[in-house]
C-alpha cells in the first residue's frame, strides 16, 4: 500500500469540509467519492427533492489561483457525463439534478468554503 501524497490528503481533508457544510446546510449527503470507469463524482447530496452531484477543489494558498480555477471545461464535461452514468447504474430517473462546486482554500491557517450552486 502507497502512501498518500500530501496533495491526496489535503483533497480528503477539503471533501470533508464540504459535506459537514453540506450537512449543516440541511443536505443529505449520500455518497462520497463514487467512481466508475469514466471517473469520480466527489460528494452526492440530496437537497429536498433535487440530487446535487458537487465537485470539490481544495488548495492550499492562492499561489496557483482560485479551487475554481481548477475546474476546466474538460472536468464539467466529465462530471456531466458521470451524473448520467450515476443515474443510469442507480435506475434513477424523472429527478431534478444539480451539479455545484465547493471551493475549499487553505491559506495562512484560515479556511474558507464557496459554493457555487448550478455550475455548468
Amino acid at each position: 500500500m502507497t502512501k498518500p501524497t500530501r496533495r491526496h490528503v489535503l483533497g480528503i481533508y477539503g471533501e470533508r469540509l464540504a459535506a459537514d457544510y453540506l450537512t449543516s446546510i440541511g443536505y443529505e449527503v449520500l455518497e462520497r467519492n463514487w467512481r466508475c470507469g469514466i471517473g469520480e463524482i466527489d460528494l452526492i447530496a440530496r437537497d429536498k427533492d433535487r440530487w446535487v452531484f458537487v465537485e470539490v477543489k481544495t488548495r492550499n494558498g492562492a499561489g496557483y489561483g482560485t479551487p475554481f480555477e481548477a475546474i476546466t471545461d474538460a472536468k464539467m464535461n466529465r462530471l456531466r457525463r458521470l451524473v448520467g452514468e450515476w443515474c443510469r447504474i442507480c435506475q434513477v430517473a424523472g429527478v431534478q439534478v444539480r451539479i455545484d462546486a465547493i471551493a475549499v482554500l487553505i491559506d495562512n491557517g484560515q479556511v474558507k468554503l464557496e459554493h457555487l450552486k448550478q455550475v455548468f
